[in-house]
Parts: structure tokens; sequence; C-alpha cells
């Protein structure tokens, strides 16, 4: 037996000298080697289950995450890239703010953590049940979506993003700095090839001047790389590494490499022509897809680092306002649920509502065609600009 130990040992060191793998990796895969979970994980689960349980945290995590559930998850870890229960709710055991409270690590963790991540798939995906399956993608045409709001009253942009993540690479928290690298080079080769409408140029965010990624952040063009809830999951490490954005001549076509996911396909334009906004990233990730391969579950559709995105991966969204009908901020946001739709702050999740423009968008993502979910969004927005015109109609009587 020490003998076997020693083997694996050196097997493991030369694998990390060759793939650049972190030690905190190389710690998670010798003890897999042994079949144990390190004693130092075992001991920060405790700790953070033990003081997540006693917070006021209204978190997914904390609402499904049962001693019993617990107790049968810690010990264990994926078989790929050896990801614990821990790399899995690290940030919400740190954050209790947290909405969610867990991200998978690799693909895997969906299947060996199924015990927690699908009971919070299904809360948050509105009765997504773990016996349902996502169904095939299917992106139908944008011209199905008439302009939101042609005369320009309320909308003030539109906004069409999906995520995609490349088959072969696990999700941030287990890439290396060599994975970082790699993933950038892969995914920039198609980029070249985006012709018409969608070509543009891509820039690495290592390289780039601080002035010009502050106006791009400022402009809703590029991610800040500062959100602590990514930072306490370990999703931002050996950052700039690997990360940049691509952006076509008239910044309408946006493409994010290695934030929160592999890819963010982002379609965008001022005013509410939300068919048009949806045609573009319908053209975009297709064209990406013919020379990428992306990591897709028979059951779950498109995997994510966030299980709030799985399935369509859609977020259609606009940016809007609706001053008397947010006046009574109760009846806006039960209006916005029953149409499966999120309210955020301008600036998204736990902003403010700058100048009393909304961000509102589909919440739901899993169960729907990516079809399906622009539909969901188009009639809820729909529907909130009517009860912002009714309300308008009892004012001026």
């Amino acid at each position: 037996m020490p003998h076997e130990v020693n083997s694996n040992f050196i097997i493991m060191i030369s694998l990390t000298m060759r793939r650049n793998m972190p030690l905190t990796a190389l710690t998670r895969c010798l003890c897999s080697t042994c079949g144990n979970v390190s004693k130092e994980v075992l001991e920060q689960l405790e700790v953070g289950y033990k003081k997540l349980m006693k917070s006021k945290s209204k978190s997914l995590l904390k609402k499904h995450l049962t001693k019993e559930i617990f107790d049968r998850l810690k010990c264990k870890m994926t078989p790929k890239y050896c990801s614990t229960l821990l790399d899995c709710i690290r940030s919400g055991l740190c954050r209790h703010e947290s909405g969610v409270g867990i991200y998978a690590p690799d693909p895997g963790a969906y299947k060996t953590f199924a015990e927690i991540f699908d009971p919070i798939i299904e809360s948050y995906h509105t009765g997504f049940k773990h016996t349902d399956k996502h169904p095939a993608t299917c992106f139908g045409y944008g011209s199905d979506f008439p302009n939101l709001d042609p005369e320009q009253k309320f909308i003030v942009s539109t906004r069409v993003r999906c995520a995609r993540s490349v088959e072969g690479f696990p999700f941030n928290p287990c890439l290396t700095k060599r994975n970082y690298k790699d993933l950038e080079c892969l995914i920039k080769k198609p980029l070249r090839a985006l012709c018409n409408e969608h070509a543009g140029s891509y820039h690495t965010l290592g390289c780039m001047d601080s002035d010009d990624i502050q106006k791009l952040v400022d402009a809703g063009l590029l991610f800040k790389g500062k959100n602590r809830f990514l930072k306490s999951a370990n999703a931002l490490r050996y950052w700039p590494t690997g990360r940049g954005i691509f952006i076509n001549k008239t910044c309408t076509f946006v493409i994010w490499v290695n934030e929160e996911d592999h890819i963010r396909v982002i379609a965008l334009e001022k005013g509410g022509d939300l068919g048009r906004v949806y045609e573009r990233m319908i053209v975009g990730v297709e064209s990406l897809a013919h020379s990428l391969k992306f990591s897709r579950d028979a059951r779950l559709g498109n995997l994510t680092f966030c299980p709030t995105n799985l399935g369509c991966t859609i977020r259609a969204s606009v940016h809007i306002k609706l001053p008397l009908l947010a006046s009574n901020r109760r009846n806006f946001l039960e209006l916005a649920k029953k149409h499966h739709l999120q309210v955020r702050g301008t600036l998204g999740e736990y902003s403010q509502a700058l100048g009393g423009i909304y961000d509102i968008s589909n919440k739901r993502r899993m169960g729907l065609t990516e079809y399906e979910a622009v539909a969901e969004m188009h009639k809820g927005i729909s529907a909130l600009i009517e009860a912002e015109c009714e309300e308008s109609r009892k004012t001026r009587k």
C-alpha cells in the first residue's frame, strides 16, 4: 500500500507540472486517490454550515441544504476534477446575502451533488423537477417578436444574452492558468471569421488600458471583475489571465470570454426591438457552434457555472421606466412574478433603479426552449407596459 501511494503521488506531481495545476487541485486529487476529502475541507464545511444555519440568510442553499443532505454530500468528490461540496457552496457559506449560494466547479458536480443542486434548480426555475428533461435547442425566429415599444415611451434599451461552456474544460474554480489561456485562444479563432454586422475586434483584458476598460464598464459592455460572489466562489483566480471581450463595430454585439462562463454571447441596442436583438444573438452563437463544441447534458441542457443559467441559458432583458407601476412596489413585483420576470436595479442584481430605470428579464431558463423563454419575456414586458398605461389612464381620470 505505501508503494501505491508513492506511485500515485509521483504521477500527480508529474501531471501538476505539465498542466500547471494549482496546489489545491493537486491536494484534492491526492485525497481522491486515497478515497478521502481532506480534513481541512471537512472542517471548513462544518464551520461554514453551522454559521449559515444560524444566519438570517434567505438563500436557496440554506433553504434546501438540510443536515441530512449535508452529511451525505460532505465526503463526496466529482470523478474527473475532484471537486468537493465546499467548492460548490463556498460562496454561499461566505456570503449569507446570496440569493442562491451555489455554483458548479465542474460539469460533473451537477450529478455528484444532485441532492442539493436539484431542489435549488426546481425552486429557481419554477418547477423544473429532477425527473424533468430540458428540451432540445430551438431558437425560432426573431421576426416573431414585434417591437415592444415602437414609440419609445418606456424602454431605454434591449439586451439578449446566452451562456456557453466549451466541452473538455471545467468551470472557473478548477481552471488552471494554462486552461484560461488555452480557452481564450480556442474561442478567439472563430471570432475572426464573424462577418457583416457581427464583424469586430477582440481585446485581451490584460492588454487593455484602464481608462478604456472603465469606459466599456460604464457603457454596460464589459464585466467588472469585482463581483464579490464570484470571488468567494474562487471564480476570479489568475485575473485577468485569459479574459477578454469581442466587440462589433457598432457596439451592438459583444462576446465575453472567461468571465463567469467560458462564453457569454450578447446582443443589444437602444429601444425595444426585441426581435431584431434576439436574431442578432442567434446568428452569433450559431456561428460559434460551427467551430466549438459546447458542454450539454441530456437532462439539464447547456451546462453553466451557475445553476440559474442552465438549460437554454437565455436572459432577455430591457432597461425600462415604469414610474406609476413601480410606485406601488408590492404590486409591481407581484405582476412581474406572475409573468416569471426578474426585476433588478439599473446596474443589475443588488443595485438601485437609477432614474427609475429597472432591468427586467425572464427568470426561467429550464424546461423552455430558447424561443419559448424569449416569448415568455416578450409577453411579460408587454403586460407591464399595459399595466403602466392603465395606471396612466386612471391618473388622467
